[in-house]
């Protein structure tokens, strides 16, 4: 298990030399056509060391990838790997850490994304007063600037699923999601009424997990799945701690959280008995 930047530009390092490969370039070639070092190819090919967006968009025109989808993919991934960047979230560099940057990049370019949360309503589907009830009580002790500031950023993450190619999310709630009252009795019902709402576009897909539902697995933590187009083994899961997050990309864990994914849809309500119950808690 490694922490995101370290996974990214493991990855990163893989896809540029399988490209290179298919380009049908040695890594000396490859250097030579850049004018580095080819330890430098040597050192970004297996991770171990990070490279900006630009040098990755050097070495895809040296490789002859023209797909834009791809180029973009890879260009943010190698910001998100430690290399630098020019996205929206830089600006916020003072302010949010290494690892919560780097979800955000993922979330910005993944195709999927699928998350079961057990005890807060997913960053994407946060309103401004919940978002902001819930960034006060996980960080207390915030200058009120800061905290504006870090709803500010949740908000903008939310751009993503209004895009003109978002990703397809998909949310298993926990009941006890909606029964815990983040901000008060307001904000609980300004959340619910938001949550209705954004079910309705077609890309955003909740299901609940009833008390009913009994134990089940992942009961004892939340977790994301990201996944992402045109490039292969690219997947990751996110895993939340208190002070830091893991990123998990080993095709064992990959293969076991997905599992489990499609376990809890199957035991979750369905869409449509889902948005009643949520409702019906809405009115409560």
């Amino acid at each position: 298990m490694l922490h995101g930047p370290a996974v990214r530009r493991r990855k990163l390092g893989e896809e540029l030399r399988s490209l290179r490969h298919t380009a049908g370039l040695t890594s000396r070639e490859a250097a030579r056509l850049l004018g580095w070092h080819q330890s430098k190819v040597s050192r970004v090919e297996t991770g171990a060391s990070g490279v900006t967006p630009s040098d990755v968009a050097r070495l895809l025109d040296a490789y002859a990838v023209r797909d834009p989808r791809s180029r973009s993919l890879l260009e943010v991934l190698a910001g998100s790997a430690g290399g630098g960047g020019s996205e929206w979230w830089h600006a916020y560099r003072g302010l949010i850490p290494p690892q919560y940057r780097d979800f955000i990049s993922l979330e910005s370019q993944a195709s999927t994304v699928r998350t079961l949360e057990t005890s807060v309503v997913p960053g994407l589907l946060q309103t401004a007063g919940y978002a902001r009830a819930v960034t006060r009580a996980s960080l207390g002790g915030l200058p009120e600037e800061h905290l504006d500031s870090l709803v500010e950023v949740r908000l903008t993450r939310q751009r993503v699923l209004r895009t003109s190619s978002p990703p397809r999310f998909t949310a298993v709630l926990d009941e006890a999601v909606l029964h815990r009252e983040v901000g008060g009795p307001e904000v609980m019902r300004d959340q619910v009424q938001h949550l209705m709402q954004m079910s309705q576009l077609p890309h955003v897909c909740l299901q609940l997990l009833p008390f009913s539902a009994g134990a089940y697995i992942g009961l004892t933590g939340p977790f994301v799945i990201f996944s992402f187009p045109n490039i292969s083994d690219l997947d990751v899961v996110v895993l939340d701690h208190l002070t830091s997050s893991l990123y998990l990309e080993r095709k064992e864990d990959l293969d076991a959280y997905s599992s489990a994914f499609r376990t809890l849809q199957a035991h979750a309500l369905p869409p449509e008995r889902s948005l009643d119950l949520i409702s019906e808690i809405g009115r409560s």
